[in-house]
Order: C-alpha cells, then structure tokens, then sequence
C-alpha cells in the first residue's frame, strides 16, 4: 500500500516528496514535506480507496538536530491505517518550527497538536486555540525536548524536590545502561546526572 499511496500523493499534490520507509522493526511509514502537511491531509481523507477519515494520534519525537511530528491516520470505511511523517528542522533550544495545523481536516487535531505545541514547541499556525494545554502558559520551555533542562523553581515552588526524586530507578536504570550492548535502547524516567554532584555509583542497594 505505501508505495503505491506515495506515488498518489505525488501525482496529486506537488511538490509534498512522499516517499515510502520500510522498518526492520516496526511499522513502515510515510515521510513527506512539512509546507505540504494541509493539502496531503485533506488530499488522504478523501482520496478514493483510502478514505482516511479518522485522525487516531499526533505525536512527535526530538532527535535533536530535528522533530518529527508523526500523524496517525485510519480508514473505518476500507480497514486501514498509516502512518504519515514530517521533520522540522530545529536550530536551537527556543527554536519552535512551524507546522500548518490539520484541525480544519479532522477535528479530533485540536487538543493533540496542542499538546505537541507544549511538550516539544511545535507552533501549528491557524491553530484554533493555541494555547498549552499541559503545563502553565507561563512554563519555559518545552518537557519532551532533548535539550530541556528545567528551572528551580515556579512561582516558589521547587519543581524537582529531593523528596520526589526515584534515586533508586536512576541507579538501577544506569546500571542497565552499563550492561547492555546498545545503551540507546535503555530508558528510565530521570536522565538528571547533575542530581549526584559525585556522580552515579557504579553499584547499590538495587543491583
């Protein structure tokens, strides 16, 4: 279905570069040009024999020197699902690349672009209500962003008190860092080092 939905959207919407990529792992995908994410949306809702017309997720992920902002999609008419993807660029840590919002498509966009808008500084132009809708309106920066580091305090509150802090998952998730062959593929919930100013102990109480 890939190839032959990418050479239809090509056919049909200029200059949008769909192009098919096929994981090893996982679900194969659909790359296309960020200036295009609007017309290829409204051009796959209605595209005959697709009909995409459910809008399941809208998600993104920051690889650093990139986000890419990944949209579900399903057609309950012919039993389908794709996944569509895009990539923005993102200079530096305030940086919030623009992506035309796909709400006036499907309206179930609104609160997760919104959401995307909050964790990774999506800014989705013609947003209806571009608001955050997770942390304050006031909060800086953006959680999900590699490159976040969170301030002390808000509004004289401690935003990370010790008292909160899961020494033991940090212990146990660097040791299993140490101890596998691809430390990438290991992940725990606080990645904060500069909470042991002596650094993390090589062993502890969870090993």
């Amino acid at each position: 279905m890939h190839n032959e939905l990418a050479q239809l959207i090509n056919s049909n919407v200029s200059g949008s570069n769909a192009e098919h990529v096929a994981r090893e792992n996982g679900d194969d995908v659909l790359f296309i040009s960020s200036e295009h994410i609007l017309r290829v949306c409204t051009f796959l809702k209605s595209a005959q024999g697709y009909e995409f017309n459910v809008l399941q997720v809208v998600t993104g992920c920051d690889y650093t020197d990139r986000i890419e902002v990944s949209y579900i999609l399903a057609s309950f008419i012919n039993n389908l699902e794709l996944i569509l993807k895009t990539k923005l660029l993102k200079e530096n840590k305030d940086h919030t690349p623009e992506l035309e919002s796909v709400c006036s498509v499907w309206e179930a966009a609104n609160y997760q672009e919104r959401e995307c808008f909050d964790m990774l500084g999506v800014c989705f132009k013609n947003h209806p209500d571009p608001r955050r809708i997770l942390c304050p309106d006031d909060w800086e920066g953006y959680p999900l962003r590699k490159d976040y580091v969170p301030a002390e305090k808000y509004n004289g509150m401690v935003i990370n008190p010790e008292h909160k802090i899961n020494r033991e998952e940090i212990f146990f998730g660097e040791k299993l860092k140490r101890e596998a062959v691809d430390p990438k593929k290991i992940s725990y919930s606080w990645k904060k080092p500069e909470y042991f100013p002596d650094g993390v102990p090589e062993s502890t109480e969870s090993e």
